[in-house]
Order: C-alpha cells, then sequence, then structure tokens
C-alpha cells in the first residue's frame, strides 16, 4: 500500500493551516491598527470642535 496519496493530504492539511494562521494575524493586526488610527481621529475631531488646543 503507497501511502502517498495520504502524504500529499497531510501537507496540503497542514499548508492551508499556515496559511489560515498567517492570514488570522494580518487580519487582526490590520483591525487594531484600524481602531487605533479611528480613535486618534475621533479624539482630534473632538478636541477640533471643542477648542481645545490638546
Amino acid at each position: 500500500m503507497d501511502a502517498a496519496p495520504l502524504n500529499s493530504f497531510v501537507l496540503f492539511v497542514v499548508c492551508a493551516a499556515v496559511f489560515f494562521y498567517i492570514l488570522y494575524g494580518v487580519v487582526r493586526a490590520a483591525t487594531r491598527d484600524g481602531i487605533i488610527a479611528a480613535r486618534r481621529e475621533l479624539e482630534r475631531t473632538n478636541a477640533a470642535e471643542n477648542g481645545s488646543g490638546r
């Protein structure tokens, strides 16, 4: 019995898992950076509307 089909399937699953783990990290970092940028923009907008010089 040849194990080549099983080996290729396992390799495919491992590569897919690594790809999605990296993709998860990229999306999580981009979301975090977007939230931080939105909060900074909101603070800057509120400061300009209130006339404070923060």
